[in-house]
């Protein structure tokens, strides 16, 4: 089996900001992961990516919240991305 693209979108918020989501399924878990899905969920505000979720080969399942990374844990994707919407929802409430 081959990578499989599974997720590829855009969505812009409003005029300076948008989402970028991008998921793979893998013949095989990224290491530091015990499943097969590669992935990146992007929020981006003034072409500064202010919150990102992924996981990184040897660093496993992490956030990006402005400056500072922290561990998450992978439940499942539709976890996963309702997981960041409600970050990308308290960064948004906060500006």
């Amino acid at each position: 089996m081959m990578a499989e693209l599974i997720a590829q979108d855009r969505f812009p918020l409003d005029d300076h900001s948008f989402v970028d989501l991008v998921v793979w399924r893998l013949p095989q878990p990224v290491r530091g992961c015990n499943y097969s899905f590669k992935y990146r969920l992007a929020y981006v505000e003034k072409d500064h990516c202010v919150i990102r979720y992924d996981n990184e080969a040897g660093k496993g399942d992490h956030k990006h919240i402005g400056r500072h990374e922290t561990l998450i844990h992978f439940v499942s994707i539709a976890r996963l991305y309702d997981d960041f919407y409600e970050e990308v929802d308290r960064w948004r409430q906060t500006r």
